[in-house]
């Protein structure tokens, strides 16, 4: 079943980033009532940029708030097509040992991820030519073979502009740190009450919003208004800068809370029990 229309009365999307460092201009947080009020960015606190652990601490304040948070990156790594997350290295068998796994092996400030994949260069991670045949590397999980609207990148491909791997096994530091205190779907079955958490794919929401591929980012006031217009959404409060990342946050908040009760989104026809354990699934792949 999708939450009642009244589950949740707002809704968080995360623009996330595996930079090394401490703070991350790269992470940008909006969020939106139910209703038609546009999304607004949340300030970090005490700070002029957000870290992961301070995302972190906020989500964890509000875990009995009804809020759905979603995250800009992927939860898992591929499981399905090879038996393993890691080959060779891992025996981990479903996602949260993985996020433990990784979290024991990284010591990155901030939660971050970065050592994890150079140390394992070549062998799970492509980071360069140095590393052999980048198609070696390309593997994907069962819903991003799923997605049709978008060309999702696989997280052990950690080079280039659209690499996911870096902020991907940073996320999956700080799923670990949650400390099952806030469910993460569909690891974990849809609460009751109080919050949750979903993957979101920013693209996703961009080609809902009419989007098409390669003009996907939205620069300016009026693109974005056109963008929430198409999720039933008030026009923004002009922003200081239009950021990719401050962008993407907002416009994807509209559409979570647009979407949040489409029954073929929390229940997609291929997601399986082992595939909801060991690789998780992108909320918007239907």
């Amino acid at each position: 079943m999708a939450p009642a229309p009244d589950r949740f009365t707002r809704f968080v999307a995360i623009d996330w980033s595996g930079a090394k460092g401490h703070r991350h201009a790269g992470i940008a947080v909006a969020i939106c009532a139910a209703g038609d009020a546009a999304p607004t960015l949340v300030a970090p606190p005490g700070a002029s940029a957000w870290s992961r652990t301070a995302v972190l601490d906020w989500l964890i304040a509000r875990r009995d708030e009804p809020l759905l948070a979603g995250f800009d990156f992927s939860f898992s790594a591929p499981f399905v097509a090879r038996g393993a997350h890691l080959p060779g290295e891992t025996d981990t068998r479903d996602a949260l040992a993985l996020w433990a796994y990784v979290d024991a092996h990284a010591d990155d400030a901030d939660l971050g991820a970065a050592s994890f994949l150079e140390a394992r260069r070549g062998r799970h991670f492509y980071l360069g030519a140095a590393d052999g045949a980048k198609r070696d590397f390309l593997h994907w999980r069962v819903c991003e073979q799923a997605d049709g609207t978008t060309k999702p990148s696989t997280v052990y491909d950690a080079i280039g502009a659209a690499q996911v791997a870096k902020a991907s096994f940073a996320g999956m530091r700080l799923l670990h740190r949650l400390d099952d205190r806030i469910p993460v779907w569909p690891f974990d079955p849809l609460p009751d009450r109080g919050a949750a958490i979903v993957e979101i794919y920013t693209a996703i929401a961009a080609r809902a919003a009419g989007l098409r591929r390669g003009i996907s980012k939205l620069r300016d006031a009026g693109s974005l208004d056109a963008a929430l217009r198409a999720f039933g959404s008030a026009p923004h409060a002009p922003l200081a800068r239009y950021t990719d990342h401050a962008t993407d946050a907002l416009m994807t908040a509209a559409w979570l809370r647009h979407v949040v009760t489409r029954h073929d989104l929390w229940h997609p026809p291929t997601l399986t029990a082992r595939i909801a354990a060991t690789e998780g699934w992108t909320f918007g792949v239907a």
